[in-house]
């Protein structure tokens, strides 16, 4: 089974080709916007794994939470191809696939969302146990065992996490981000059981439902005008 995998979840894009199991990952460049470097990269990738678009049996994406723009190029690609080659679609969640490459057993993410707030979900054998939420870090759902594994760039971001989260947290993982070869890991399995879903039914995952805030709101958490 062959499919590829696109996460632009945040500034760190990454595209992946899976061919039977192998997989072959690529980042995009730094510095330039995704939605001039995802194509090019990803057939150059394809052509290196000795792949062309009639040999896929779909296209995979990371559907969210993240940054409102890089989740709708991923989308947006993934769509345009599947419906060029008449594909099936799957949408991966961004904090799954960071679950996954944690290699953790019980793990927390937590992925900067900006504007003073994290993306955060839990998961057992990277297995969700709820849909990820949003929140401020102060006010983080804690976990009530100890013995996590908390990663995601939101431990840097916020360093009021480790402090709420010491008691329960003994693996740190704060350089984990989203990758395209998580998504692929867990789409693979997925399109093999048949679950993949029509181009026209994609959307992604945004949790959160504003971009900015107004001038009064980051004067009430303390930020400028």
């Amino acid at each position: 089974m062959n499919l590829v995998a696109i996460e632009t979840s945040t500034e760190q894009g990454s595209i992946a080709v899976w061919s039977d199991g192998v997989v072959l990952r690529r980042a995009c460049p730094p510095g330039v916007a995704h939605s001039q470097t995802l194509l090019p990269l990803l057939c150059a990738t394809m052509s290196e794994a000795g792949l062309a678009f009639a040999a896929l049996d779909g296209i995979a994406f990371a559907a969210g939470p993240g940054s409102f723009t890089g989740l709708r190029i991923a989308c947006g690609v993934a769509q345009g191809l599947a419906f060029a080659h008449d594909l099936p679609l799957v949408p991966v969640g961004t904090l799954d696939a960071m679950a996954l490459a944690s290699g953790g057993e019980r793990v927390l993410v937590l992925l900067d969302a900006r504007m003073g707030e994290v993306y955060c979900g839990q998961f057992a054998a990277a297995v969700p146990l709820a849909a990820p939420e949003l929140c401020q870090p102060a006010a983080l759902p804690l976990p009530e065992a100890a013995g996590w594994l908390a990663c995601g760039n939101g431990l840097a971001a916020y360093p009021v996490l480790r402090q709420r989260l010491a008691a329960c947290v003994q693996s740190w993982q704060p350089e984990l981000m989203p990758d395209a070869a998580a998504v692929a890991r867990l789409a693979a399995p997925r399109l093999a059981r048949g679950e993949g879903v029509d181009a026209a039914g994609a959307i992604p995952l945004y949790v959160r439902n504003k971009v900015a805030l107004t001038v009064a709101e980051r004067l009430a958490v303390g930020g400028k005008a």
